[in-house]
């Protein structure tokens, strides 16, 4: 039997629910608060940012034996992992918060319905090690991916546009990273100017100016002299799909061609050599 309980390293269990209008209500199992308790959302450093930027929400009687916090849809997190933590009090020390069940079942088919610019999405996740952390996004526009299909020369790809319609001179861009080698697909848009389809023909990007790129980004530029708006999948309940969501690789020419997600959950195609 395990000696380490809750109980005895005195880290308390957190259970999440996520509602249909953005908002994160974290459930606490302690007694009715006194003084001023809250709960501290504290983003990851950065580079380049020494002071990591923090969100504080107040920790209210639930009416059930427990007390809450309410993470409201606005103001927006800063795209990036957060931290939860509880303060018991003013200027004590944070205590890290263990993840308990977590109720996402509203974010499972986000991506179908549109979202207006700026595009949010919060997941609360079980990080590594096991404490309770909120996966944010916010971005001016995302292209939400849908079906990728691998084939033996090519993968097709089915994404909608959230925060932006694509135009004339649509286009997605695969760009080596590190590289100045770009290949660019014309893409089949819905009458809506939401809803498109593209194809990478693995050839692409395992020849010319790309023979030694690994790593392929992808974006869509929805109009002709348009931002670039990244591709990838942010838009459900899950924090991290890089090592969950794996597709198969196509044999190119002695090279391995396969999409994957990103550590970000953005989507790119990496090329490596067939053993």
């Amino acid at each position: 039997m395990s000696t380490n309980s809750d109980k005895e390293t005195r880290v308390i269990r957190v259970t999440c629910v996520a509602d249909a209008d953005g908002r994160v209500t974290f459930h606490l199992p302690l007694p009715e608060p006194d003084g001023s308790p809250h709960l501290l959302l504290r983003a990851r450093p950065r580079k380049g940012l020494p002071d990591p930027a923090e969100r504080r929400l107040p920790l209210a009687a639930g009416g059930d034996g427990r007390v809450r916090a309410v993470l409201e849809p606005l103001p927006p997190l800063e795209e990036g992992r957060w931290d939860a933590f509880l303060v018991r009090e003013q200027d004590a020390e944070p205590e890290h918060l263990a993840s308990g069940p977590l109720d996402l079942r509203v974010l499972v088919d986000g991506g179908r319905v549109d979202r207006p610019s700026p595009v949010t999405a919060r997941v609360p996740y079980r990080a590594l090690d096991g404490f309770l952390a909120v996966r944010a996004w916010l971005r001016t526009a995302h292209a939400e991916t849908d079906r990728i299909e691998v084939g033996d020369r090519a993968t097709a790809v089915t994404a909608r546009l959230h925060g932006a319609s694509f135009g004339d001179g649509a286009l997605v861009r695969l760009r080596g990273r590190g590289s100045r080698a770009e290949r660019t697909v014309r893409p089949d848009t819905d009458a809506d100017g939401r809803g498109f389809r593209f194809t990478v023909d693995h050839a692409e990007l395992t020849g010319g100016d790309g023979a030694d790129v690994r790593y392929w980004d992808v974006d869509a530029l929805p109009a002709a002299g348009a931002a670039a708006i990244r591709v990838g999948r942010v838009l459900d309940d899950v924090a991290d799909r890089k090592e969950s969501f794996v597709y198969p690789a196509a044999n190119t020419g002695g090279r391995l061609v396969r999409p994957y997600y990103t550590v970000d959950n953005d989507l790119s195609f990496e090329v490596t050599a067939a053993s």
